[in-house]
């Protein structure tokens, strides 16, 4: 299990969500899933210390709640 920020934007509006996946593909297939009309990427770069999850709480999805980023 892996984890990694995704930036979702929407024109000129942009925020960050942290999601727990198997893959780098997946986190950002369940991100652009729940927001369909949007363009999602890994935001880089990823941090080392944090990236993989270990542990029988580790499980998919989104971990932490959107961050709006500043334009």
């Amino acid at each position: 299990m892996i984890k990694v920020a995704i930036e979702v934007r929407s024109g000129t509006a942009r925020f960050r969500v942290t999601v727990q996946a198997e893959r780098i593909q997946q986190a950002l297939s369940l991100v652009g899933t729940r927001y369909p009309a949007r363009t999602c990427r890994v935001k880089f770069p990823i941090d080392a210390e944090g990236f993989f999850v270990e542990g029988a709480g580790a499980r998919e999805g989104m971990v932490e709640q959107p961050k709006e980023l500043a334009a």
